[in-house]
This record gives structure tokens, sequence and C-alpha cells, in this order.
């Protein structure tokens, strides 16, 4: 399964979100595959302990080939690099994606990302694609590249608003290069169950029809001390409440029973 975490809106918890359930599937057992498209490289940071401005073989390296002229082209495979925990891998970030961008529209290499995946999905059983907060070429191509989207949402009202454009863009790629493409639902981030706000915004979105998914992710200190310790919950405090809705999360996700705590009013 290939899913993307997809917000155009920065700051929602995207890099935390691809990185912890990406964890809970590795820690499962699961071979898998976090895909950094982000420059800016937080999940690369988060998973491999290094920026990513300080490896080599990176996204940029594997996408830079399909405009680079040369006689022999290297496999998606290696530009993969193993993280410190047991099934858990990387296609990490680069500040030269930034560069390679307009090299890569002018030449309409939007469906390559896809190809390179399906190649990985023979070696991986479930791939993470973290994404930029902007609409760009890379977003469009992990959008087209992937099975489901999952949408950050951090309950905020100019955040609604901003879901309702990300909704109608995702359905126009849908249309045009992706009908294999689900949006998965909507992931209430960084929720504070004793405001009114962010019940009553998860509420109404809800009766709206939107996707939002029954599982809500606190505010907590414990994932800044988790970013800081480049450890993803499971590992650096696998009893914390907050990774026990991460868990809760994957287990729906993956169509599995969840006890769930009802949105109080």
């Amino acid at each position: 399964m290939r899913r993307v975490v997809f917000n155009q809106k920065g700051g929602v918890g995207k890099s935390s979100i691809t990185c912890n359930l990406a964890a809970i599937s590795a820690a499962r057992g699961k071979r898998t595959l976090v895909v950094d498209l982000d420059p800016q490289g937080n999940s690369t940071h988060y998973l491999l302990g290094k920026p990513a401005s300080e490896l080599k073989d990176t996204a940029a390296d594997l996408l830079e080939q399909t405009v680079a002229f040369s006689m022999f082209t290297r496999r998606p495979d290696e530009f993969v690099h193993a993280s410190s925990f047991n099934n858990l891998f990387v296609l990490p970030s680069s500040p030269e994606l930034d560069f390679l961008e307009r090299k890569l529209e002018a030449k309409h290499k939007i469906y390559k990302l896809r190809e390179f995946l399906k190649k990985l999905s023979d070696s991986f059983d479930e791939i993470y694609i973290d994404t930029a907060p902007a609409l760009n070429f890379y977003t469009r191509s992990a959008l087209i590249a992937a099975q489901r989207c999952l949408i950050p949402f951090d309950c905020d009202d100019f955040s609604r608003q901003a879901l309702y454009n990300i909704l109608h863009e995702i359905k126009e790629l849908q249309e045009d290069h992706n009908q294999e493409l689900v949006v998965e639902g909507i992931i209430a981030n960084q929720f504070q169950p004793r405001a009114s706000l962010p019940k009553q915004l998860v509420k109404e979105l809800t009766e709206e029809g939107l996707p939002v998914l029954p599982v809500r992710l606190s505010s907590s200190v414990k994932m800044k001390e988790s970013h800081q310790s480049r450890q993803p919950l499971i590992h650096m405090a696998p009893k914390h409440a907050l990774t026990r809705q991460f868990e809760d999360l994957y287990r729906v996700l993956h169509g599995e029973s969840v006890e769930l705590e009802p949105l109080a009013d």
C-alpha cells in the first residue's frame, strides 16, 4: 500500500504522522519505506538521525536520473537507506529537490515517481510519502503515485477553509491522473479535548460527510521530545497516551477493531 500524507498548510504534523505510522508498521514486522519529498527533510532527519544535506543517494539523485543522460541507470532500491529501527527504511530528501523541480517539470516527469514506487512495492509491504506544505510538482507526483491519501487537520478555522480547497484539488487530480487514489481520511491532529473549538470543528466536518477519522491525536510535548531524540514514539515512549492513539489510528486504517473514545459535547 502506498500512502501519501498531504496538506498545503505547514505545521499540521505531516512528518510526525508519516514517520510514526511507518514506525508502527515496521514494529509490526512489515517492511516499511518512508519517501521524503519535502526539501526541508524533517522525516529524513527524524528517522536517519542526519540532516538531508549530509546524505548521498537521495530522492533528488533518483529523480535526476530521469533528466540527465547516463549510460547506466541505477535501480530505485539503490537509493533506499536502512534506519536504525528494524524493517524501517527511508528514501531520503535533499535540498537539491528545490533546484531539480523546474527540470523535472519542463521534461514532464510527473509520472516517474509512480513508476519508481511501483517497483519498490515489490520489496516493501507499506510505503508512506511525506510531502512539502505546497501543491507543487513533488506533491502532485506523490498524489499520482499513491493509492491512499491522509490529510492532517490541526483543528483551526483557517485550516478548515484550506481543507475544502485541498479536497477540491485532490478530486481534480483523481479525475485527471489517478482514479485509484482514495482519500482515506482526515486526521484531527494536535487535538485538545478540553477545548470547545476543536470538538466543534470535528463534529461539524463529520456532519458535512467528510471522512474524518474517529481517532484524534492529542497535542503533547512528548512529540517534540521524540523529534529531539530522533526516535518515533513507539520506540521512545511505547506506553504514552499519544503512542496509543497512533496505534489506534494505524489499526483503524487497517480495518482492525478499536475501542474508540466518543467525542464529548
